[in-house]
C-alpha cells in the first residue's frame, strides 16, 4: 500500500485525481494540500507518506521548488498543464509527468513504474546517483511539450547557462549547466567529448581524425559530427578498447 499525498492549489483538480486513483487499490490517499507550505507541514508529521502527486504551478512556492526539498526516498509525479517555464530536469528525478487533464491510461502507466523505481533505489549502494535510461525529461519543442526518455537523447551541448538537448523530435533546452548534467549521467552510457559536448556512446557510428592536432571527430547516428578534444581522445580510445 502506497500512502499518498496530493498537492494542488485547485480543489477540482485534487478531486479528479482522487477519483482516478480509486481504480488503483495499492494507492491510499492519506492527505491533500493546496500549497507547498501545507505539503511541508503534512510531510513533517507523516513520514510514512511514500508518493506525492505534485502540481507544478502554484501560488508561492512552485511544485518544482518543493520537489527539490523532498527527501530522496520520496517518489513524486508532476502534474502540469505544460505552460511555458524552464524546468531544471536534472535537478529533479520525477517518477513521471502527467498532463492535465489526466488520462487514466497515463496514470496507470505512471504507477506501473513504482516497483522498478523502488528496486533501483534499493540496489543503489553508491553515493553517486545516476539517472536511469528510462528517466523522463519534460522538454519543449516550439509550442508543444513532450516527455523524452534519457535513452532517446544522443547529445547535450553547453549553450550559456542552458544546455541544448538533441532528440529524435528535434532540439530542446534545459536550464542546467553541462557540468550538472554530467554529474547525473551514467559514464557507461555517456561520454564528455569536450567542455561543450556530452554524447551518448551508443550513438557514435564513426571516428576520424579531427582538424586540430590530436583531436578526433565523432559521427553520431543522426548525422551530427562532434569534435572530441585532445584531452578526451585517450579516454575515448580506452572506451573502445584502443585503436
Amino acid at each position: 500500500m502506497w500512502k499518498t499525498l496530493i498537492v494542488d492549489d485547485e480543489r477540482l483538480a485534487r478531486s479528479e485525481l482522487k477519483r482516478l486513483l480509486q481504480a488503483h487499490p495499492q494507492i491510499e490517499i492519506v492527505a491533500e494540500a493546496d500549497s507547498a507550505d501545507s505539503a511541508r507541514d503534512i510531510l513533517a508529521v507523516q513520514p510514512d507518506i511514500a508518493l506525492v502527486f505534485l502540481d507544478i504551478q502554484m501560488p508561492g512556492t512552485s511544485g518544482l521548488e518543493l520537489a527539490a526539498e523532498l527527501r530522496p526516498n520520496l517518489f513524486f509525479v508532476f502534474c502540469t498543464a505544460f505552460d511555458s517555464y524552464a524546468l531544471d530536469a536534472f535537478a529533479l528525478n520525477a517518477l513521471d509527468y502527467l498532463v492535465k487533464p489526466i488520462v487514466p491510461q497515463r496514470l496507470a502507466q505512471s504507477l506501473s513504474r513504482l516497483p522498478a523505481a523502488v528496486a533501483a533505489t534499493a540496489s543503489d549502494n553508491s553515493q553517486q546517483s545516476y539517472l536511469p535510461d528510462n528517466h523522463g525529461l519534460l522538454l519543449k519543442f516550439g509550442e508543444n511539450s513532450r516527455i523524452v526518455r534519457l535513452s532517446e537523447i544522443c547529445r547535450f551541448e553547453s549553450v550559456g547557462n542552458h544546455s541544448a538537448v538533441y532528440t529524435p523530435y528535434g532540439k530542446s533546452f534545459v536550464l542546467s549547466s553541462l557540468s550538472r548534467i554530467e554529474q547525473r549521467l551514467d559514464p557507461q552510457q555517456f561520454f564528455k567529448a569536450s567542455r561543450a559536448d556530452i554524447i551518448r556512446i551508443s550513438a557514435i557510428t564513426a571516428l576520424e581524425p579531427g582538424l586540430a592536432a590530436g583531436s578526433m571527430l565523432a559521427s553520431l547516428q543522426d548525422g551530427q559530427q562532434i569534435d572530441v578534444s585532445r584531452r578526451q581522445v585517450q579516454q575515448l580510445k580506452t572506451l573502445f578498447g584502443g585503436f
